[in-house]
């Protein structure tokens, strides 16, 4: 997709998401360095994976899905779509509550995920700065399982009643 802002033209490009069983969807993630946030690499990276997100009808990517080993997560928000670097769950509410899940890189396949319903988070903007976000429902529900991600995690690891959607059902 090309998309014009004050006069310059920018090229993004739709990222190829990743499926299990690959491999890269189950190593644990590395920390992106604060000297490399503002490197063209992620600059270029984050707009993509937002893009891909998007076109994928997805709530939340994670750099694993789309080939990146790195803690790097977007996420669609009522405020703006919204890119963590390095995030980190803070605070944890002792609630639960079971809710559908689903994943780009576990096609056609639902469950039900236990999550906390409340949590607080810390991450990296992509501009270098720190942030806290607090969040509830399905924000908070989407921000642990990006998480997991780049933990190694898929949500089918933690899923019950897991559905698959063949061609019949279609």
């Amino acid at each position: 997709m090309t998309q014009t802002s004050n006069n310059y033209i920018i090229n993004i490009n739709m990222l190829k998401i990743i499926t299990n069983p690959n491999p890269i969807l189950r190593k644990k993630s590395s920390n992106i360095l604060i000297r490399d946030i503002k490197s063209k690499e992620l600059q270029d990276l984050i707009p993509e994976m937002i893009e891909t997100m998007a076109k994928n009808d997805g709530v939340g990517l994670a750099a694993p899905q789309v080939g990146k080993n790195i803690r790097l997560i977007t996420i669609k928000h009522k405020d703006g779509d919204l890119a963590m670097i390095n995030p980190k769950i803070t605070r944890k509410s002792l609630a639960k509550e079971l809710g559908e899940e689903g994943c780009l890189s576990v096609p056609l396949t639902y469950g039900q995920v236990r999550r906390h319903k409340k949590i607080s988070a810390k991450y990296i903007d992509k501009n270098g700065a720190q942030k806290k976000i607090d969040a509830d429902g399905l924000l908070a529900r989407v921000i642990q399982h990006e998480i997991d991600h780049i933990d190694g995690i898929l949500f089918i690891d933690k899923a019950k009643d897991i559905t698959k959607i063949t061609n019949e059902q279609n």
